[in-house]
């Protein structure tokens, strides 16, 4: 907890059942018309933020703000690509950089990670169309509700890492290792839990990286959409439900 963050305007299988191979595209790029379907069918949709709704890897940015980017990415890419357990390398990054409170208030003031290009669009015709929309990311919730904020996403729907400061001095403590996404298998945990929350029976996620594709899980999401536009994980991509590069061609498939 602490004083409301203000940044500058904010303008990345081995899994359970899946769906059908009829509802999957036959390439990278492509798409069924049943995948297209459940997209539109879909009454939730969860995106992850770093390099999907924002255009880089927040963790990443902040590592470079910090002066220990090097170090930081390499277990950046290794989570990403699933050959490190995602909580060992949370817990190695946050090690490495232990922020403060102030150096995050600062950061988002003075570089706090872009939306993608259509990525508002597409959860302003989400939202008109009545699905809710939620954020599920492995990243921190400090630097995350800002994002929901610029997008009108309700910070309720955020599922995000809370970092834990001392609250005397402000200095980094810890991080809370019972939020769903701590931890690998995560984001379909928090899937699953917000289909209870809302009732949904069709959940999408949309997502760039191997921890997204773990949401598609017996109970969790219904299809994932994998996102290359800004990194490209053709492992991540080759086993979606639908590969797009370009958030304007899911806007378009609501009609």
């Amino acid at each position: 907890a602490g004083a409301q963050i203000v940044p500058k305007s904010i303008a990345g299988r081995r899994h359970g059942p899946r769906m059908a191979a009829s509802a999957r595209g036959d390439a990278v790029g492509h798409v069924s018309s049943t995948a297209r379907d459940v997209w539109k069918r879909s009454e939730v949709v969860c995106f992850d933020v770093d390099s999907t709704v924002c255009s880089s890897e927040g963790i990443d940015d902040l590592a470079a703000f910090l002066g220990k980017g090097e170090e930081v990415a390499a277990f950046t890419a290794k989570a990403m690509s699933g050959s490190v357990p995602f909580e060992e390398a949370l817990a190695a990054r946050l090690d490495i950089l232990r922020p403060s409170r102030g150096q995050i208030e600062t950061f988002l003031r003075e570089d706090a990670p872009a939306l993608t290009p259509g990525v508002a669009t597409l959860v302003a015709a989400l939202q008109a169309k009545g699905k809710d929309v939620y954020l599920v990311s492995g990243g921190f919730r400090v630097m995350i509700d800002p994002v929901a904020d610029e997008l009108g996403i309700p910070r309720r729907n955020v599922f995000a890492n809370t970092i834990l400061f001392d609250e005397g001095t402000g200095e980094y403590a810890d991080f809370d290792a019972e939020e769903f996404t701590s931890r690998a298998g995560g984001k379909a945990r928090a899937a699953r839990h917000i289909k209870d929350l809302t009732g949904a029976t069709v959940l999408a996620m949309v997502g760039d990286g191997a921890t997204d594709l773990e949401a598609r899980q017996p109970g969790g999401a219904d299809i994932f959409v994998g996102y290359g536009g800004i990194v490209r994980r053709e492992a991540v991509l080759e086993q979606a439900d639908w590969a797009v590069s370009d958030f304007d061609e899911l806007t378009r498939a609501l009609d």
